[in-house]
């Protein structure tokens, strides 16, 4: 490895850690909130006992959710183990990061104040949240999280209901936690993304991406490579049009805050790995399908 490549690979690296940081913080954050203040019965009034209700609740709830991809993954495992059933908290999983306003509305900037992209965006992701949300709801009936050792929080040197301080100490404790279980993944997928970025030319990439079918596969693999966040992979995704059609830098700016390097590694901390991996090949078919629709 060149000096000039140990460089490149440092910045990439700590621009990604520097782009996902913050996300990840309010995500443990608010996975420590919902822990310790939201109790299973409240979770149960709000959720619709209909199957195809609750995909499209949580497909649609995505919009008032700020959640970058990194920090929306420890929301989602905290929800399903107060109740939140596995389809409806997949499918905000999937729409959390793209259909949000700061989301929507960096997207229609980066493309000069052009609706079509954005809607697009928006419409293909929630199309592909409801279609996995509905197969999941079929296919799984059981949680699909892994087992882990839960920090016990419930204050059983108090006398009766805890006070709001001991709750919110107990949430901080939670957050913490669920930062080094959540942190150690993210350092290891952006280590990976900006090797893969560095050694990978994109010239490469470009070379192979001729027809729609191929170029829709390509950006796709390049949204997982270069595991942005969804925030700002709208400007970095504008930079292509000229190159690849408009139904394949859809496909970019949707796949990649549903899957990339880090947010893989995760989901296979979250979940068990069969699982991921199945919904990993359901987003892969219908992401490059939609593709290649519009």
């Amino acid at each position: 490895m060149t000096k000039q490549a140990f460089f490149q690979m440092n910045s990439i690296f700590i621009s990604i850690l520097i782009e996902a940081m913050p996300f990840v913080l309010l995500g443990v954050f608010i996975s420590g909130i919902i822990q310790i203040f939201i109790t299973e019965q409240m979770v149960s009034k709000l959720i619709p006992k209909n199957r195809f209700l609750s995909v499209l609740y949580g497909t649609f709830i995505g919009a008032l959710f700020p959640a970058c991809e990194c920090g929306i993954i420890p929301i989602v495992r905290r929800l399903i183990l107060k109740g939140v059933p596995l389809h409806m908290g997949i499918a905000f999983m999937l729409t959390g990061p793209v259909i949000n306003p700061i989301v929507l509305f960096s997207t229609y900037v980066a493309f000069g104040n052009n609706w079509d992209i954005m809607l697009y965006r928006g419409g293909l992701a929630i199309i592909v949240s409801i279609i996995v949300g509905l197969i999941i709801s079929f296919q799984y009936n059981s949680q699909q999280l892994l087992e882990k050792k839960t920090l016990d929080v419930h204050n059983h040197d108090l006398i009766g209901e805890p006070h709001f301080f001991h709750k919110l100490l107990g949430a901080l404790q939670h957050a913490v936690d669920e930062f080094f279980s959540v942190g150690k993944y993210l350092i290891i997928g952006a280590f990976i993304a900006a090797a893969m970025q560095t050694f990978i030319k994109t010239s490469t990439l470009l070379a192979i991406g001729q027809n729609e079918l191929s170029s829709s596969a390509i950006m796709m693999g390049l949204a997982f490579i270069l595991s942005l966040c969804s925030e700002a992979d709208a400007f970095i995704a504008s930079s292509f049009t000229s190159t690849f059609s408009t139904g394949s830098i859809v496909a970019f700016l949707v796949y990649g805050p549903m899957i990339d390097i880090k947010n893989m590694l995760m989901m296979l901390d979250a979940f068990k790995k069969k699982f991921v991996f199945t919904l990993i090949a359901y987003i892969t078919i219908l992401v490059l399908i939609g593709s290649l629709l519009i």
